[in-house]
């Protein structure tokens, strides 16, 4: 199934009468990655919310494949830097729980559940509870469940951000590998320029008036990776 396609349409958002996004207008492609970057406060958390249905918009509207959208929905997947696993139970059964939503079998859904920690290299690590496992292996066990529910698109709110150097850019490209193989469409929030750079196929700025900047990244991520250094430069002048 192909990822969503989403869309804000002079969106605006705010809490207690204050607007934090105020009318934004955002196209997001089919399996697009789609990075979002900007200050402090600016709203970036506050569109995923809206992407997600569990913020009403103020005014203005957010689309899913051309549906109002009016609250959550399995389609639509959120992510963050707190991994919220279940810790009573295994690294497998926090997998299984989302098949088990999805309505998989349950006689499927230990195969299943397996399967999608070994691609994420956490096979050995299937019986394990969360606290006996490091907090780049937790993020990994929650990229497996996120992904396990089948979501149309995925909602990433820096979920990277409390992790060590090494550790987030072996997830940077985890998730790449990961997402070859799904079709979801993705919007990630991050403060990190680098990692915008090395994960999106665009990457917007937002800003008081909605986009204040965007810029496309090259499809190769060989060359994403040779014009770091330039691409980089741009865009923390933009931030």
């Amino acid at each position: 199934m192909a990822g969503l396609m989403l869309r804000a349409e002079r969106l605006t958002l705010g809490y207690g009468g204050r607007a934090v996004v105020a009318g934004l207008d955002l196209d997001v492609a089919p399996g697009e990655i789609l990075v979002v970057l900007g200050p402090s406060g600016c709203g970036k958390s506050t569109l995923l919310r809206a992407f997600a249905g569990l913020l009403r918009p103020v005014s203005g509207r957010v689309l899913a494949d051309g549906a109002e959208v009016a609250g959550p929905s399995a389609d639509r997947a959120l992510m963050f830097q707190d991994d919220a696993l279940l810790p009573w139970r295994t690294a497998r059964r926090n997998v299984e729980l989302a098949l088990a939503l999805r309505g998989v079998p349950r006689g499927e859904r230990r195969r299943a559940a397996l399967g999608w920690l070994g691609r994420v290299g956490l096979a050995d690590a299937a019986g394990r509870l969360p606290r006996e496992l490091s907090g780049g292996m937790r993020q990994r066990v929650q990229l497996a469940r996120t992904l396990a529910a089948g979501p149309r698109a995925v909602l990433m709110d820096e979920p990277f951000g409390a992790l060590d150097a090494q550790t987030r850019a072996s997830m940077q490209r985890l998730l790449l590998d990961v997402l070859d193989g799904a079709p979801a469409t993705v919007v990630f929030v991050t403060h990190d320029v680098d990692e915008a750079l090395l994960l999106g196929h665009r990457v917007v700025v937002l800003g008081p008036d909605g986009v204040a900047a965007e810029f496309p990244v090259p499809a190769s991520r060989d060359a994403v990776l040779a014009a770091l250094g330039a691409g980089s430069s741009r865009l923390k002048e933009a931030v």
